[in-house]
C-alpha cells in the first residue's frame, strides 16, 4: 500500500539548508547563552549572549578554545571553585547524557548551566540567568514567612482577646454572684469553684480574719490546696508588708511562714499573697500558687488577674459581713444572742405554712426563769443580765439543727422545734430544764442561786393550727406549769382551759 506524503513535507524537503551565517542570528537572538564543545573538548560555537552573562569581552573565548582553559580561567578569576571545575571535567568525561551546573558571577549574578551531549558528537552548553528567578523565589519565600509569623502573631492576639473576654467574663459573673450571696458560706463556695475556674492550673486558699482580729481562719480553698485552720498574721510577708507579695525560687525572696507549714504535694515554685482590703481595712488574705509558666507576658497577666479577683472578693467579703451585721442586729437579741420576737413569730409562720404542706409537726416551747423578779430585787440587775446571758447560751448549745430560740421579753423565751411530735417536744422540753437547772454561776465572790425554768409545751396540728394559736396553747400550759410548782413541764392538753395564759404577774 502506497503511503501519502504529505504536500508540507514535500515543500520541507525542498528547502534549503540554513546557512551558518542564519544559525548565528538565530542563537544571538536567544535570551541564553550557548556554547558548543567538540567531542575533543574545544570551543566550537557560542553566541553573544553567552560574553554578557560571563561578564567577558570580545576575543576572550574563540573557536577553538579549550575546555580546559576555559575553566582555568573561571577558577582564577573566582567564578567557580577548583572542586566544581574538577567535577565539571568529570560530568564532561564521563557517559551522562544530561548534567547541570551552577555559576555565581562577581556581579552577584547567578547562572544555572544545563549540559547535553549530541547525537553528532560534542556538548550543547546552555547558561540561564536565574538571578531574578531566585531572588523572586527568596522574596516569595520570606513573604510566606512573614505571612506565616503574621498569622501567628494575629492567632496569638486572637487567643489572648478571647482569653481576656473569658477572663472579664469569668469576673463579672464572679462580681454578680458574690453580690447575690446571703452568707459567708455561700460566698466562700462561690469562691472557691470561680478560683478554681479562672485558674485551673493553680491551688490556693482564702483567710479571713477572726472578730478577735488576732488570727486568721482558712474558710476556702480550690484546685488541691489545703487551708490552714488558722494562721497568725506575722506568718505572712503580704500582711506584715501591707501590699501583695510574689514569690519566686529564681529571685532574691523568702517563702512565708504559712506556706512552709504547709506539706506541698506539687512542685510550684511561685506563688503570690494579696491582703484582702476593703473600706481601707484588711479583711483576710488570698494566697494563690501559679503552675510553673515560661510565658512572662501570660504570668503578670495570672498576677494581675488574681489581683483583680481579690478586690472582688474583698469587697464582697465586706458586704456580707456588714449585711450579717445589720442582719443579727435586727434580728437577734443583743443579751442573749438568741433570736428577737419579730424574727421568731416570721419564722413560726413560715415553719407552721410548710408544716402544711409536708403534713409533718411542728414543736412549741415556752417558758420562763422561776421568781426572776424576786432574783433581781436580790442580787441585782446584772446578776439577772448574767443569767440571762447563761440561758441564751444554753439554748445555742442544744438548738443547732434548724430550732429557733428567741427571747420573748423580760425573762421570757421560746423554741419551736421543725418536724417535731407532741412526744419528743416534751423530752425535749425535759432536757432543756435540767440542763438549765445544772448551771452554776459565779458571781463578784460568791456564787448565786440555782436557776429554775417552767416550760409550757403546745404542737401543731393538734393544739392550734394558727401561729397565735400555738403561741396562746404554749403560754397557757407555762401558766399551768407555774400552777403546778415551777420548774417542770406541762402539755398544753393538761391545762386548763378556763385559766387565761401566763400574763407575767407572777413569776
Amino acid at each position: 500500500m502506497n503511503k501519502v506524503i504529505p504536500n508540507e513535507m514535500l515543500q520541507a524537503e525542498s528547502l534549503p539548508e540554513p546557512s551558518h551565517a542564519r544559525l548565528m542570528d538565530v542563537l544571538n537572538k536567544l535570551d541564553q547563552g550557548v556554547m558548543v564543545w567538540t567531542e575533543d573538548g574545544h570551543c566550537q560555537v557560542f553566541n553573544e549572549r553567552l560574553l554578557t552573562l560571563l561578564e567577558l569581552q570580545n576575543g576572550d573565548i574563540y573557536p577553538g578554545y579549550s575546555r580546559a582553559a576555559f575553566f582555568a580561567t573561571a577558577v582564577r578569576l573566582g567564578h567557580v571553585t577548583e572542586d566544581s571545575a574538577k567535577q565539571a571535567e568529570q560530568d564532561f568525561s564521563s557517559d551522562k547524557e544530561r548534567f547541570s551546573a551552577t555559576r555565581r558571577m562577581p556581579s552577584g549574578r547567578r547562572l544555572q548551566i544545563d549540559t547535553r551531549r549530541l547525537s553528532t558528537g560534542g556538548f550543547v552548553s546552555c547558561y540561564t540567568d536565574v538571578t531574578q528567578i531566585e531572588r523572586s523565589a527568596r522574596d516569595l519565600t520570606q513573604a510566606r514567612q512573614a505571612a506565616e509569623e503574621a498569622e501567628l502573631t494575629a492567632l496569638k492576639t486572637l487567643a489572648a482577646e478571647q482569653s481576656w473576654r473569658e477572663e472579664a467574663k469569668l469576673l463579672s459573673q464572679l462580681d454578680e454572684w458574690l453580690h447575690s450571696c446571703k452568707s459567708q458560706e455561700e460566698l466562700f463556695r462561690i469562691v472557691s469553684a470561680f478560683m478554681a475556674q479562672l485558674f485551673p492550673q493553680s491551688r490556693g486558699e482564702l483567710y479571713i480574719y477572726s472578730n478577735s482580729r488576732d488570727v486568721l481562719d482558712g474558710k476556702c480553698h480550690w484546685g488541691g490546696g489545703e487551708a490552714h485552720d488558722h494562721i497568725f498574721p506575722d506568718a505572712c510577708w503580704a500582711l506584715r508588708r501591707g501590699r501583695q507579695y510574689l514569690y519566686s525560687a529564681d529571685k532574691i525572696a523568702f517563702a512565708c511562714a504559712h506556706v512552709e507549714e504547709q506539706p506541698s504535694t506539687s512542685d510550684h515554685k511561685e506563688y503570690v499573697c494579696f491582703p484582702v482590703v476593703a473600706h481601707g481595712n484588711t479583711v483576710g488574705l488570698l494566697h494563690v500558687k501559679f503552675a510553673p509558666e515560661t510565658d512572662a507576658k501570660r504570668k503578670v497577666a495570672l498576677h494581675r488577674l488574681a489581683l483583680r479577683c481579690g478586690e472582688h472578693i474583698s469587697l464582697a467579703v465586706a458586704n456580707v459581713r456588714l449585711r450579717d451585721e445589720l442582719h443579727d442586729q435586727s434580728t437577734r437579741d443583743p443579751l442573749t444572742g438568741v433570736y428577737n420576737r419579730r424574727y421568731f413569730l416570721g419564722e413560726l409562720r413560715n415553719a407552721v405554712a410548710l408544716a402544711d404542706r409536708r403534713a409533718s409537726q411542728v414543736g412549741l416551747l415556752s417558758f420562763d426563769a422561776d421568781r426572776f423578779k424576786t432574783f433581781n430585787d436580790t442580787h441585782g440587775h446584772d446578776a439577772g443580765d448574767m443569767v440571762l446571758r447563761a440561758i441564751g447560751d444554753t439554748l445555742k448549745e442544744l438548738f443547732h439543727n434548724g430550732e429557733v430560740c428567741c427571747r420573748m421579753g423580760g425573762e421570757e423565751f421560746a423554741v419551736f422545734l421543725p418536724d417535731t411530735d407532741k412526744e419528743q417536744t416534751i423530752e425535749v422540753g425535759e432536757a432543756l430544764r435540767a440542763a438549765i437547772e445544772d448551771i452554776t454561776l459565779r458571781y463578784g465572790s460568791g456564787t448565786l442561786p440555782r436557776v429554775t425554768i417552767s416550760i409550757g409545751v403546745a404542737s401543731y396540728p393538734e393544739d392550734g393550727l394558727l401561729p397565735q394559736d400555738l403561741m396562746h396553747a404554749a403560754d397557757r400550759a407555762l401558766y399551768a406549769a407555774k400552777d403546778a410548782g415551777r420548774n417542770c413541764v406541762v402539755d398544753c392538753q393538761k391545762a386548763d382551759p378556763a385559766k387565761g395564759p401566763f400574763s407575767g404577774a407572777q413569776d
